[in-house]
């Protein structure tokens, strides 16, 4: 089977994408022969706005429903696949949404919210983001832990701190993820995980993501889709071939007012980080893209079984792990 091929029959999962939600969007996404995608519908809103978020993506996959079904199961995401249509998976990037209502995780579960990030780059009710002191787990973060393990949504710790992150690994009773990060032993960033921290969430069972994002890959916004390639290679030898996937945090048709949101604390406080310019790995620029980097793994020296691991089927696993069948 070629890479062309191989790509068409596979699974195909982007573990996390935040780009501007509209239908040429999603014919790049159909472009790209992806399966199914988590799209984030909330970073620093509170309940209500996350809720007219929610509201907004159903219409959005009403309005485009020869192209979308929306995702509450894994046996969605094979129906996707039958159907030729891209699955589309709400997540948080923020446990924000939930205040401090612990009801509110079966409430967002029910409308089909599965992935939940603790907390996004800085401290909320639950634990502490990457880019401020971190004081770990709350005892309230112990209990959301707890119900989102109850009613089935995936606790996702890419933004989140090395001691929220790592209480969070122990507290989860459930497989957890990063599902969009890079190692920072290719790159020093906050936002990449060491070597240790790989190691760690794969020991307990957990899950890692590699990112595409520019600013926390080894070349920046001079990168490829090789570097990206060496990336996933790089965590596939720590993690092994069952812990791994993709999460490209795909920022597609976005606009620098997003990006000042993204980078200052609540969406408007003070300035955490720059990215500068945005540019995704040459090779890979655009969802549409997709199929490249089948074929990259492919040159790579992956093997096809392990090729069809990365691009989806270790998605689909974990999700049935967490979600339940």
């Amino acid at each position: 089977m070629n890479a062309a091929e191989l790509h068409q029959d596979a699974i195909i999962i982007d573990g996390l994408i935040c780009a501007k939600w509209n239908r040429e969007l999603f014919e790049d996404m159909s472009k790209g022969g992806l399966t199914a995608a988590n799209c984030t519908v909330s970073f620093w809103e509170n309940f209500q706005n996350t809720v007219n978020n929610v509201v907004e993506m159903n219409q959005l996959i009403d309005a485009s429903s020869d192209l979308l079904i929306k995702v509450q199961s894994t046996a969605d995401i094979h129906r996707a696949k039958q159907e030729g249509k891209t699955g589309v998976m709400m997540g948080f990037q923020n446990a924000n949404a939930y205040e401090d209502q612990i009801g509110y995780v079966k409430v967002f579960k029910d409308l089909g919210v599965g992935i939940v990030q603790m907390c996004y780059n800085t401290q909320n009710l639950v634990g502490t983001g990457c880019y401020e002191r971190d004081g770990g787990l709350s005892g309230f973060g112990r209990e959301i832990v707890g119900e989102m393990n109850r009613v089935g949504v995936l606790c996702d710790l890419s933004h989140v701190g090395a001691k929220t992150s790592e209480e969070v690994i122990l507290e989860s009773k459930q497989r957890v993820a990063y599902s969009h990060c890079l190692p920072s032993g290719l790159k020093d960033h906050p936002r990449n995980k060491s070597d240790a921290e790989l190691k760690f969430i794969a020991d307990h069972g957990g899950f890692v993501g590699v990112t595409m994002f520019a600013p926390f890959l080894k070349n920046g916004i001079d990168s490829t889709i090789e570097d990206y390639v060496e990336a996933i290679e790089y965590i596939y030898n720590i993690v092994g071939e069952d812990s791994i996937g993709i999460g490209t945090d795909f920022t597609q048709g976005q606009d620098q007012n997003f990006f000042e949101y993204l980078t200052h604390d609540k969406g408007y406080a003070r300035r955490l980080t720059r990215f500068g310019k945005i540019i995704n790995p040459e090779g890979i620029r655009t969802v549409g893209d997709f199929p490249n980097l089948t074929e990259a793994l492919l040159r790579r020296g992956f093997s096809e079984t392990q090729v069809r691991k990365i691009m989806g089927e270790n998605w689909v696993t974990l999700l049935k792990d967490v979600w339940g069948a």
